[in-house]
């Protein structure tokens, strides 16, 4: 089946690009869509000089991310199945166009980035910065590696992205679609392309590296925070409904590569972590210290889940009578109706004392039997 396809071009004060863009596109493609968000120069001018060219205008600038939404919108509407998005300011070339749909054929469900193969002494300084800044998260959200995050150049199947929602205008839209697509198993790939940066004098750049740097990490935060007590989560129950427990044990347990230490402080961490009394904060600290101290990150989650909900009540339990021997307090409860998170205000420092006891004491004996289930499990069988 033949791909129906359009190019679609943000566009915003660009007049001094914009015509030279469009003719070289036009001996690509007829199907255009230019989104005119609310240029103040000669934009609209020169868009009257191609009448078979698409247009969707609105007064006021929203940003390149609500120009693109509005692009898609209207290619959408117009029957197209995918968007092939470059800039106006010329950087981009149309004869990457051929090539990224191509790709797109072979990869009919990506979503496929042109990574930017100039120099990095060429990049401008400040959205060169922004780019490594979001290459890193995004993998660290997504855990999919991509060179050039921060490209303009791309074809999104319309399709698969058409119901996914988005909250970002700006630049920052590119990073969101792509960690948005990421989590609903959308395929990402790149592809090197060519691109073109006039010098300084003759550039014309919207990007504002404080703002648009700031709106980028914010919306890293917030995904990051997402994606740990979401996401990663989710993730972790849909693996066991995939895959079975012994499945999960062979691979990950008894798998002879991991190192019986390495598996034994990665079960250590996550039961100390999921005691400690840091409700909320349990699971992001446990990653992250997985990560500084390269244990099995997957055994570190596994094991911080000693704090499902039909467990607390024991560990609330059991922290607070640790504590009271700590302290050689003479309080004491019953296991019953008692315990409720009213109750650990009331008696926060004896529990918060024994929480912290509790984990220690957890951490080492879960540890210990961990070490001798490993060590029998792989010990080798005698040769008669």
């Amino acid at each position: 089946m033949q791909m129906k396809w359009c190019v679609v071009i943000p566009t915003f004060n660009n007049d001094r690009t914009l015509e030279d863009v469009l003719n070289d596109v036009s001996r690509v493609t007829g199907n255009i869509i230019v989104v005119n968000d609310g240029s103040t120069d000669r934009t609209e001018e020169i868009l009257e000089r191609f009448p078979d060219i698409d247009k969707v205008s609105y007064p006021l600038n929203r940003g390149k991310g609500y120009a693109l939404r509005k692009g898609f919108e209207k290619a959408v509407a117009a029957g197209f199945q995918y968007a092939v998005t470059m800039d106006s300011d010329g950087q981009h070339y149309s004869k990457d166009i051929s090539e990224i749909i191509k790709m797109s054929s072979i990869y009919p469900d990506a979503l496929i980035v042109g990574s930017r193969t100039l120099p990095q002494e060429k990049l401008r300084q400040g959205s060169g910065f922004a780019n490594k800044f979001s290459n890193f998260w995004f993998r660290f959200i997504s855990g999919v590696s991509l060179p050039d995050t921060q490209s303009g150049f791309r074809i999104y199947p319309l399709d698969k992205i058409k119901s996914l929602r988005f909250f970002s205008n700006k630049y920052e839209f590119e990073l969101e679609v792509l960690i948005r697509s990421s989590w609903r198993d959308i395929p990402l790939r790149s592809m090197p392309i060519s691109v073109y940066y006039p010098e300084k004098s003759e550039r014309v750049s919207h990007f504002r590296p404080f703002r648009d740097f700031f709106r980028i990490s914010v919306l890293n935060t917030v995904c990051v925070l997402v994606a740990i007590l979401y996401i990663k989560p989710f993730s972790f129950i849909q693996y066991f409904k995939k895959e079975n427990l012994r499945t999960f044990l062979k691979e990950n347990i008894l798998n002879p590569r991991e190192s019986i230490r390495k598996l034994t402080f990665s079960v250590m961490l996550g039961v100390f972590m999921g005691i400690v009394p840091i409700w909320g904060y349990q699971l992001i600290t446990a990653i992250a210290l997985a990560y500084v101290l390269k244990l099995n990150k997957l055994i570190v989650i596994v094991a911080a889940n000693i704090s499902i909900p039909p467990m607390i009540p024991f560990i609330i339990y059991f922290s607070y009578l640790t504590g009271g021997i700590i302290l050689s307090s003479d309080q004491s409860m019953s296991f019953t109706t008692e315990i409720s998170f009213s109750w650990v205000r009331d008696n926060f420092f004896q529990y918060v004392i024994g929480a912290i006891g509790f984990a220690v004491l957890a951490a080492a004996f879960f540890g210990l039997l961990t070490f001798i289930l490993l060590k029998v499990s792989r010990r080798k069988p005698a040769i008669i």
